[in-house]
């Protein structure tokens, strides 16, 4: 529905609003409805502190994690502890942070790196999804990124984790960038869509997935993750996505074009993307 209402044109002479909320098939109140919070301020904090906890430590269950909440005088039982890591993506048995949680109907492909080197750009490209913290809420981003340079491709924002907006990253990243030789997931649900897959698919881009209980099968999107919370999410401390929109857009160009890596001699994921392209195709 949140779609559908972007699409409604207030300025337009020819149709008003009535008449296009009728020809998008939706109902008028349903266009000047606006959502409620579903969590109180509490609430929020909460899912921000165990959010914060997982950044620093991913190999924390929700036992660690309630005993933590507890020393700091936030009381709550086991249950809604397993409750807010559920909304956060978490999941007990698994060392890394989750967003993606599998369908077992959907089809699941081989881990293609283990013991694969990676010399140049597009030959892997990872995606994953982090919980982003919000003044009044929270939502999402999906991001993909170049392994061998770090560079980010792509990303995008949503409140909700759906397919949709991961499908438009990528082909986001492709019109971008090309294609990369092998793509890597995790096997949540919104990957091993056959919606999702297909697209790959299309492409003849190789498909490669964590093996399960694997915590650094995609370690450097991971990585790349701490980095975002730390360097700009927590410090920032956004107020609305619409806010969130302008200051991602801002730190993903300092990340790509200004942000040394010592890993890189201290050159920039840009430098090294692109100056490697080159002499590949040079």
């Amino acid at each position: 529905m949140n779609c559908k209402k972007t699409m409604i044109d207030k300025s337009c002479e020819n149709l008003s609003i009535s008449e296009q909320c009728d020809i998008m098939g939706m109902n008028r109140t349903s266009y000047y409805y606006k959502n409620q919070p579903l969590y109180n301020p509490y609430e929020l904090m909460i899912l921000n502190r165990m959010d914060e906890i997982f950044t620093e430590y991913p190999f924390y269950g929700y036992r660690r994690i309630h005993n933590l909440l507890k020393n700091e005088n936030i009381l709550l039982g086991k249950d809604r502890v397993l409750k807010y890591m559920h909304i956060l993506g978490l999941e007990t048995f698994y060392p890394k942070k989750r967003t993606t949680f599998s369908n077992k109907m959907d089809k699941k492909y081989p881990y293609l790196l283990k013991n694969l080197e990676i010399f140049h750009p597009n030959q892997v490209w990872a995606i994953d999804i982090t919980y982003i913290r919000l003044k009044s809420g929270f939502c999402y981003v999906v991001v993909i990124i170049d392994w061998f340079s770090r560079y980010i491709l792509s990303y995008k924002l949503s409140n909700s984790l759906d397919t949709d907006f991961c499908i438009d990253a990528l082909n986001d990243a492709i019109r971008k960038y090309g294609k990369p030789e092998i793509f890597n997931s995790d096997q949540g649900c919104q990957f091993t869509s056959e919606i999702f897959t297909s697209v790959l698919e299309s492409c003849n881009i190789r498909i490669s997935m964590d093996s399960v209980g694997r915590a650094y099968d995609n370690i450097i999107i991971e990585r790349f993750f701490r980095t975002l919370k730390y360097e700009d999410i927590y410090l920032k401390n956004y107020d609305s996505m619409e806010s969130l929109k302008v200051g991602i857009c801002k730190y993903l160009l300092f990340y790509n074009n200004e942000r040394y890596h010592s890993a890189f001699n201290y050159q920039t994921p840009n430098k090294i993307y692109y100056s490697k392209k080159e002499e590949l195709t040079g």
